[in-house]
């Protein structure tokens, strides 16, 4: 099979492609913009690998998507290409909206028509899976039960918003003019190579800077988190054998707070690297919310585990010791990603307040 990969120096769809190299015989065509938080070492082998091949280009670009679609033939697309950061879609939605909505429009658009022409049975076999989230369907409260493949979508955030309406116009093309589309929708990621702007490693790189670790207001805000390379093996089960049509809830079952995640970090880095000072708890600082912080996201991923075969194999603490070692092996890569784009800054505060108080 002939894969085309949005995103794939990205942090999920570059596990994508490693996974894919490794263990599948696919070849992948990886279309990537290269924003701030596309790396191609985070492709490892698949760089130089000859099933592997990287197009530097915008979704959003129709032409430049016609062309990939015509030169590479591909067999299936799988669309993680999207600005990602709750933080940053509050500074600045527009990115957002840009590379979520309009750039999924593109890539549907010029996918139906390559996929129109294709011969009966390639047109037959062809899939598109469109990678989403599950902050799609708003925020769950203490009690509710977790997400599924049915719950209503109430999004909440211009980031939420914009994959909400994404998921709507994959969907929308697979009614109305028959693209046969698959939607996923998953928890939080987390693992190696992950841009340090968000929880994980912003928490694991200042930990072992003894710098201070910000929690959100009181650190209860529930999340669900799964090893990247797990959801990774997932998501080439549903282009593989995703059913034309459906949604898969893909999770991980491993619910924590903010501040358990966070403890477990500092507990972690302590049991590799003790700190003379004290524990690195010691470092937590609790911070004003996020504007309109969701408070939990949980998924139920029973229906996907069934209908994929698949379960996740890393549970949260067998996940993050791997992270941390990562993070801990490869200091180079970081500290240079600290030093050039993003030294860890908070995001999605300020520009709310000032326009809060005009």
């Amino acid at each position: 099979m002939r894969i085309l990969l949005t995103g794939g120096c990205g942090f999920i769809g570059s596990a994508v492609i490693r996974h894919v190299i490794r263990e599948c015989g696919h070849h992948v065509v990886n279309v990537d913009k290269m924003t701030y938080a596309a790396s191609e070492d985070a492709l490892e082998e698949a760089r130089g690998h000859d099933r592997h091949v990287l197009v530097r280009a915008d979704i959003a670009d129709h032409a430049a998507m016609r062309q990939v679609f015509a030169t590479h033939q591909p067999d299936a697309v799988m669309h993680l290409a999207a600005e990602t950061h709750v933080d940053r879609s509050i500074d600045g939605p527009g990115p957002f909206i840009h590379s979520n909505v309009v750039g999924t429009y593109t890539l549907l658009d010029a996918a139906r028509e390559y996929w129109t022409a294709l011969p009966p049975a390639r047109r037959a076999a062809f899939r598109f899976h469109h990678i989403s989230t599950d902050e799609v369907f708003g925020a769950l409260g203490p009690q509710d039960p977790p997400f599924t493949e049915t719950t209503p979508y109430d999004p909440r955030s211009p980031y939420s918003a914009s994959k909400a309406a994404s998921d709507h116009l994959v969907r929308a093309w697979h009614h109305t003019y028959g693209l046969p589309t698959i939607v996923s929708n998953t928890v939080n990621n987390y693992g190696p190579w992950q841009f340090p702007e968000k929880l994980i490693p912003l928490v694991t790189l200042n930990a072992l800077e003894g710098k201070p670790l910000p929690v959100y207001g009181d650190g209860s805000n529930q999340r669900d988190w799964l090893f990247v390379d797990d959801h990774a093996a997932a998501l080439v089960r549903v282009i593989e054998q995703g059913q034309v049509g459906a949604t898969y809830a893909i999770g991980g079952r491993q619910p924590r707070s903010n501040l358990q995640v966070v403890d477990a970090i500092c507990a972690a880095i302590d049991a590799r690297l003790p700190d003379p000072a004290g524990p690195r708890a010691r470092l937590i600082r609790f911070v004003s919310d996020r504007p309109g912080h969701d408070f939990r996201y949980e998924i139920d991923p029973s229906r996907a585990e069934a209908a994929l075969d698949w379960k996740a194999p890393h549970d949260f603490e067998a996940g993050l010791a791997r992270t941390v070692d990562w993070y801990l092996a490869n200091r180079a890569w970081w500290e240079g990603v600290r030093a050039a784009r993003y030294a860890g800054q908070r995001l999605g505060h300020a520009k709310t307040l000032a326009t809060a108080g005009a």
